[in-house]
This record gives C-alpha cells, structure tokens and sequence, in this order.
C-alpha cells in the first residue's frame, strides 16, 4: 500500500491507502485446463506451475515506477519458460546468487486487466537474490503494458488500476 489519500469514483468513498501490489494466482494456460482435471495435468506451486509435463511457468514481477512516488506499482504475473531454461531456473533456484543466472526468454501467461490482451507478450526472465520474485522485462513495444512499465504512470493513473480491481462497495 502506498500512503495517499483518494476519493474512489466508484463509491465516493475517502481511502487513505493506494494498494499498487497486484497478482495473478494462476498462469492463463493453467486457468484454461478444466478444474475437474487440474490434478491430473497440473502442479501449481507460489513460484512455479507446470501444464501437462510439456509447459512450464515461473512466477515474478512486472514493476511499473509511478511518477513522483518510492515504490512501483507491481503486477504478481506468470511467464512461460522452455523446458531447457525451467531445468536451469531449477539448478540455480535455491542459490543466494541465483541472479547470476540468465535472463531467460519466456511469454507472458497472465490476464491482466488492459484493452490488448497481455497473454502472449514477449519477456525477459531476470532472477533475483531470495527472497525477491525474479522480474520480467516486457519486450519494448508500444503494448499499454510495456509503454507503462518503461515510462512509468501517473499517480491517477495507479488509482484508476485500483478502482477497476478493487471490490465494488
């Protein structure tokens, strides 16, 4: 949360907190397998998610810097990695110096809450130190996403994010 006073234009209510910490739970192609056979063909985990033993996901961080402010908006997002890049993830995942390693290519796997869908941008796989999510670098495009996350938004702009995902009151 970020300390800022707002008037939600939803409900008119006075909020004294911007929350700018948002997540996904789940990879788009795990959301897609029907929840009667999740089990079988799933294995989700906090940081890694595997589909049908042939498609693979890491979960990190989208930080978008917002202007004028300390901390970045965040978006809890997944990426899809190829077997031979999971498997080196995987060697190196328990490392205090795992950011050494890499940065590896992945697709987005997350929906999130823009016009042009997100799923399927081309990222970049950063790993970081533990106990920090590794961040992913979008391609830079002129996606809504990758423009925000390379020039940053403005402070309206993150109370409007937080407006569309907010519960309504």
């Amino acid at each position: 949360m970020l300390r800022y006073s707002w008037t939600c234009g939803c409900c008119g209510r006075q909020h004294d907190e911007l929350p700018i910490h948002w997540s996904v739970e789940a990879p788009a192609y795990y959301d897609a397998v029907p929840e009667a056979e999740r089990a079988a063909r799933t294995r989700l985990s906090d940081d890694f998610c595997t589909v049908d033993d042939q498609y693979f996901f890491i979960r990190g961080v989208i930080e978008i810097p917002i202007l004028g402010q300390s901390e970045p908006l965040t978006w809890g997002a997944w990426a899809s990695l190829s077997a031979a890049s999971m498997d080196a993830v995987h060697r190196v995942w328990e490392q205090a110096d795992r950011e050494l390693t890499g940065p590896f290519f992945g697709w987005l796997s997350a929906v999130l809450p823009y016009e042009i869908a997100t799923v399927g941008l081309k990222t970049m796989v950063h790993l970081r130190d533990p106990p920090f999510l590794p961040w992913l670098e979008l391609e830079p495009t002129e996606h809504p996403l990758a423009v925000e996350q390379r020039n940053g938004i403005s402070i309206e702009r993150a109370v409007e994010i937080a407006e569309a995902l907010l519960p309504r009151h």
